[in-house]
């Protein structure tokens, strides 16, 4: 169970942003006791994985301030985030010494599918969002909603390994986000049409 909750608090952390959930593991792996990758996992902890995280990350952390391009790398990260979302899971499943559960032992592949989904999930949201929230304002609600999901993303995935138990209250949260998250979109899209409409009457 723990490292149940510990994987979908990650690959929900991937979902905003691939990057971080990758190098909080990477780092606390290589520096502390913390995290123990297994055989199969070490590569993560390497100097060159870490480097190009590193790098990725801040490419993404640029790129994801700027509006029209932040959709743009919402349209990559599709392929990319949802990815990550079952590594993290299927290195928590591997990594955990306090589950015990046979059935996840002998099906590791529904865990890696959940990341997947949950992490694709919220991807969703998050893309879904961000064209709302450039209209809205112009363009310039985009930098500072990227700093609040690159905050959300760290903080979900030290909490998915410091206190796997309150990773529930935050999908509970997430979910509550993305359908409001929907509902805006759809009410922006109502919009939209209604005004393709209106022109087109005139």
């Amino acid at each position: 169970m723990i490292a149940a909750l510990t994987g979908t608090g990650l690959s929900a952390a991937a979902g905003l942003n691939a990057y971080i959930p990758f190098l909080v593991m990477a780092v606390l792996a290589k520096y502390t006791d913390i995290v123990n990758l297994p055989q199969g996992f070490t590569w993560m902890e390497s100097w060159w994985s870490i480097g190009i995280g590193a790098l990725l990350l801040a490419t993404e952390v640029v790129l994801d301030k700027i509006p029209a391009v932040d959709s743009v790398n919402d349209a990559v990260q599709t392929f990319i985030r949802p990815g990550m979302g079952g590594l993290m899971v299927a290195a928590s499943q591997a990594a955990s010494e306090l589950d015990n559960s046979q059935w996840m032992k002998d099906n590791p592949w529904v865990g890696i599918v959940l990341g997947i989904l949950v992490s694709g999930l919220v991807h969703s949201g998050k893309a879904a969002a961000r064209p709302v929230i450039n209209a809205g304002t112009v363009g310039l609600g985009a930098p500072a909603v990227s700093t609040a999901e690159d905050a959300a993303s760290v903080t979900l995935a030290l909490t998915a390994i410091f206190i796997p138990i309150l990773v529930l209250v935050a999908l509970v949260a997430i979910a509550v986000m993305l359908f409001w998250i929907w509902r805006k979109w759809a009410a922006w899209r109502r919009d939209r049409r209604d005004g393709v409409d209106a022109g087109l009457a005139y």
